[in-house]
């Protein structure tokens, strides 16, 4: 994107001679445009909102998919706008070409090129210009957020959005390797769902899937942002708490469990209780992977083996 950024705002102008450009990328989620890179020796908007009334030129343009020219009013340019632009003082003419960058007959971006550098109007040439670029443009912009958001599913669970269970061997090896370079120490949360398959028996595989949802939503609030959180199996779920003392993992995972208890499902008028086990280890930077999670896998399957809804913390050899 930044390769892409960089020839929106140093090439791209010099062709029909602008002075100033703005790239802007919009999030598909939001429908709000965020501001990617810009050469203005003045502020403008760092996101604009798809949502305006009135639509300011670029909503308007991004929302007919068209180039769009803003110009002097009284122009005989037929492709001009008698718009106001934002911050208009800021700039020498009031002449600008708003251009949707387009992918698969989506937006994904919006370039904006203003000030003649021989401070002339812009003209249908210079949109022949443009419209060359456009399509080529929000194609690789598209390509972009495609390899963006695969990366993305390749490395998240499907129904819960936390990290899969590859992604967390892929963390914790590298938070291993942290901890070794700066002789500390990471703590390791395992959780697991009480009697899922009786919800599924009884109300069905849907009920089941909205039960793991609600009890990753829960897990997820009692965690730091640096904290790494993960789908580890079918039922079960890894946390990774970078820094932690076993002390201080063991309060959050009491914290996980009463949430949870705290919270039951509402499916289909029917009030499902739930519950988690977990079991909590700390590790150094002698650890392996492979035997963190063996370990703290041992003190959960003790915790469920307690009467479940309880933690167990693994300590040496074994869990108390």
């Amino acid at each position: 994107m930044k390769k892409i950024a960089d020839v929106c705002i140093n090439d791209i102008p010099k062709l029909i001679g602008a002075d100033l450009a703005s790239l802007y990328i919009l999030d598909d989620n939001s429908d709000i445009l965020h501001l990617e890179k810009n050469n203005h020796p003045f502020l403008i908007n760092n996101i604009v909102s798809l949502n305006q009334t009135p639509p300011s030129p670029m909503v308007a343009s991004v929302r007919s998919k068209n180039i769009i020219i803003t110009c002097d009013v009284g122009s005989v340019n037929p492709n001009c706008k008698n718009a106001d632009l934002s911050f208009s003082q800021n700039y020498n003419t009031k002449g600008c070409i708003i251009s949707p960058l387009i992918c698969q007959n989506r937006v994904v971006g919006v370039l904006n090129l203003s000030d003649k550098s021989d401070g002339t109007a812009f003209t249908q040439s210079d949109v022949t210009a443009i419209e060359l670029f456009r399509q080529l443009i929000g194609a690789s912009i598209g390509n972009v957020k495609l390899f963006e958001k695969s990366q993305r599913l390749a490395q998240t669970d499907g129904l819960t959005g936390m990290y899969n269970h590859r992604t967390f061997y892929e963390t914790l090896e590298a938070e291993l390797r942290r901890a070794q370079r700066y002789n500390s120490q990471i703590s390791i949360i395992m959780a697991d769902i009480d009697n899922l398959k009786p919800i599924n028996d009884k109300f069905g595989h849907r009920a089941g899937d909205m039960a793991i949802k609600q009890i990753s939503r829960k897990l997820s609030a009692c965690i730091r942002k640096i904290d790494i959180a993960s789908r580890y199996g079918g039922d079960e779920f890894a946390i990774i708490l970078p820094n932690t003392s076993i002390d201080d993992a063991k309060i959050v995972a009491e914290r996980m469990v009463e949430t949870v208890k705290a919270t039951p499902m509402i499916w289909e008028h029917n009030e499902v209780k739930l519950s988690i086990s977990i079991g909590v280890g700390q590790y150094n930077s002698d650890s392996q992977p492979g035997d963190v999670t063996k370990a703290t896998d041992h003190a959960m399957y003790a915790a469920k083996q307690a009467g479940k809804g309880q933690v167990r913390v693994f300590q040496t050899s074994e869990p108390v």
